[in-house]
């Protein structure tokens, strides 16, 4: 199967999620495309099957999460070769996914508003996803202007920017600055091209949580970034 086969599995298998019981799904998979993902959907299995205290909808959550991430990472891999980006195995996502997602920040999740801001908001749909099926709630924004009105016309648990949006070339670093100038500490994070150890040092230098081009590294920051005592 083609990456970009894999990838539109992964965008079917989040819309079934949300709608379809998890072992009919299981059996719906392993019996269509038991070739190619079989393993990838084994793993999912087992870790909701482990979380024996979570309700039903808590796993579902996490495995709703865990697909779109698969499909984020299979989304990246292809489009981002020049970055050096190399999607994480199945099994790896669906451990973050488990480790990461407790009954506590699916609470917490549930009433977080983050701020997306990138001239390419559909470049980032699968990441969204793997958020939202948490409860995590966005605001999209396409440009530095037009979030920091939003941002000054409501608060946000977190904010999420690209690094360039004509004609700044970094325009990631330029929303903090400015943000920060007026003291919004909202926890800020640079999802960009980039997760060199400069890049990550720069970005923690100027005040972000920190900078990745890896959805599942995202996936963690935004999670952590929501427990931060430092929100605005």
């Amino acid at each position: 199967m083609s990456t970009d086969e894999t990838v539109k599995l992964f965008d079917a298998l989040t819309r079934l999620l949300g709608v379809l019981v998890w072992p009919a799904l299981i059996g719906f998979v392993i019996f269509r495309f038991r070739a190619s993902v079989g393993s990838f959907m084994a793993d999912l299995s087992e870790f909701t099957l482990k979380g024996g205290g979570f309700e039903a909808s808590a796993k579902r959550r996490q495995a709703e999460a865990a697909a779109a991430l698969g499909a984020a990472n299979a989304t990246r891999s292809s489009t981002d070769e020049t970055t050096g980006h190399v999607a994480r195995a199945p099994r790896a996502t669906a451990q973050i996914v488990s480790e990461l997602v407790t009954p506590s920040v699916i609470r917490r999740a549930a009433r977080s508003v983050v701020l997306w801001v990138d001239e390419r908001p559909e470049s980032n749909i699968h990441e969204r996803q793997a958020l939202e099926a948490l409860g995590i709630s966005f605001v999209l924004s396409t440009s530095t202007d037009d979030a920091l009105e939003k941002s000054k016309q409501q608060s946000f648990d977190a904010i999420i920017s690209d690094m360039g949006r004509p004609p700044d070339p970094h325009a990631g670093y330029t929303l903090l600055e400015k943000l920060r100038t007026v003291d919004n500490q909202t926890p800020y994070i640079i999802y960009a091209g980039s997760r060199s150890p400069e890049h990550q040092a720069e970005s923690r230098r100027r005040g972000a949580v920190g900078c990745t081009n890896r959805p599942d590294e995202l996936f963690e920051m935004v999670l952590r970034a929501l427990e931060s005592p430092a929100r605005n």
